[in-house]
């Protein structure tokens, strides 16, 4: 068996969970119309205020999973990682900060993988409404590997509008190994 990388401090931290935040910028027209494409959608009920008309919806709305792709850093947060690297001696050019709010997850692998996302879709977030978001570690777990140990960090991302109506629930698996 591989060395146990689920410690106390690691069990500490499932269940932290951040604050609500405000993305940085309403809904944009501009992006749901770039978005549509990017998930291979051929209807245009995202951008198109008679189709969406003639449909149940009042107005468009963004595709389901839009306020995944919403969250973006500010652009006075925006540094170059690799300016940490002066500061820590440490640094190997990996954050596991996985989220703003979250702490950082205690466990000293270099590799990160996305594991993927599964979603539980609400309503469609609108042109011009505020997304708001949330995260928490949902579970931090451990298996073996054929070349060691795996730890799987399952973080649970909430995505409402700025009123409080929920939009989605999104479960992220990030692996490190």
């Amino acid at each position: 068996m591989a060395t146990n990388y689920i410690t106390d401090d690691v069990k500490k931290i499932i269940g932290a969970q951040s604050d609500w935040v405000e993305v940085f910028h309403p809904v944009e027209a501009s992006e749901v119309r770039r978005s549509s494409p990017a998930i291979i959608d051929p209807k245009r009920r995202y951008s198109a205020p008679s189709r969406v008309k003639s449909e149940r919806y009042a107005t468009p709305g963004a595709p389901p999973g839009f306020p995944v792709n919403a969250v973006r850093r500010r652009p006075e947060e925006l540094e170059d990682p690799l300016d940490r690297s002066d500061k820590d001696p440490d640094f190997d050019g990996q954050s596991r900060w996985f989220r703003p709010g979250l702490p950082r997850v205690p466990v000293p692998l270099g590799a990160t993988l996305n594991g993927g996302y599964q979603y539980e879709f609400f309503s469609y977030a609108k042109v011009g409404e505020r997304i708001m978001w949330r995260s928490r570690y949902h579970d931090v777990y451990q298996r073996d590997g054929k070349n060691g140990a795996l730890i799987f960090v399952v973080m649970e991302d909430e995505y409402a509008t700025s009123d409080g109506r929920p939009l989605l629930k999104a479960l992220n698996t990030q692996i490190m190994r």
